[in-house]
């Protein structure tokens, strides 16, 4: 089974820069989106079309033109490492974590084998008019970590992914010191994903690649960022530890453009 998980930054802006050409070299099982800034019915025909194999789940922002994100996934999956595959529920509405409905920010879908989590996490900037956002990232970040332990100890396993927003460790962003004030970098965030950690989730690219440096999957439109790969590493996906025996192999398709975010990409055997 194969996962691709990529901020578009868009869904109607990426279309016309070669997306529809990767996810059909790609041939996912199922496609998960941040950031698509569209509300369902703006959703290009272009795109339902190529995706007709697909049943999908679209979780919009209030706002036009703003966060949302989505979850394609194909009519007929096939993996024979699980018992069934049989979809007990869509998880786009999160009743006992109202933040997590803000934005559209979350997509999931709970199989009878494991629950997988689409997340756009708040950047935690402040807003144009002042607003602090930080203590509104954390809190995501704390009721996000809260239902996830609750379907571990119900005894789910868990896949999230998505763009994070932060950075967890020096080796995953190109200029560590330089940015050690920066949102994204702070202490405060980094110490969430200690958590995470310490909770028993496991980075599935760092459990694979514990020493690889230089390896980002973001980079700013400003200052040539991504030909010299000044690049963060923000996107990811975490897996419960009662997923570890079914990964295969993660990948960053680093070299795919059209977004400032590159897919990223996850395989279970």
């Amino acid at each position: 089974m194969k996962i691709i998980s990529r901020n578009v930054n868009g869904i109607r802006a990426v279309l016309q820069k070669g997306f529809l050409d990767f996810v059909k070299q790609e041939n996912p099982d199922i496609l998960c989106l941040q950031e698509v800034k569209a509300f369902e019915h703006q959703m290009p025909t272009e795109l339902r079309f190529a995706m007709q194999d697909y049943d999908y789940i679209w979780h919009r922002s209030e706002r036009p033109g703003y966060a949302g994100t989505a979850i394609f996934y194909r009519k007929e999956i096939s993996c024979p490492q699980f018992s069934s595959l049989k979809i007990e529920k869509s998880l786009n509405s999160f009743d006992d974590c109202p933040i997590m409905n803000d934005d559209g920010r979350v997509t999931a879908i709970e199989w009878s084998d494991f629950v997988l989590f689409n997340i756009y996490f708040p950047n935690g900037g402040d807003r144009a008019d002042g607003t602090e956002m930080l203590s509104y990232k954390l809190k995501f970040y704390q009721d996000y970590q809260q239902e996830v332990q609750r379907l571990i100890q119900s005894g789910k396993k868990v896949i999230t992914t998505g763009d994070f927003n932060i950075c967890h460790r020096p080796i995953d962003i190109a200029r560590p010191k330089e940015n050690e004030n920066s949102i994204g970098f702070l202490p405060i965030e980094r110490a969430e994903m200690d958590k995470m950690e310490s909770s028993g989730l496991v980075d599935v690219f760092r459990l694979q690649n514990p020493e690889l440096t230089d390896k980002y999957t973001w980079w700013s439109y400003r200052a040539g960022a991504r030909p010299r790969n000044v690049g963060w590493r923000l996107d990811y996906f975490w897996v419960s530890k009662n997923m570890l025996d079914h990964l295969w192999e993660m990948k960053h398709h680093d070299q795919v453009l059209g977004s400032d975010h590159c897919p990223i990409g996850l395989e279970l055997k």
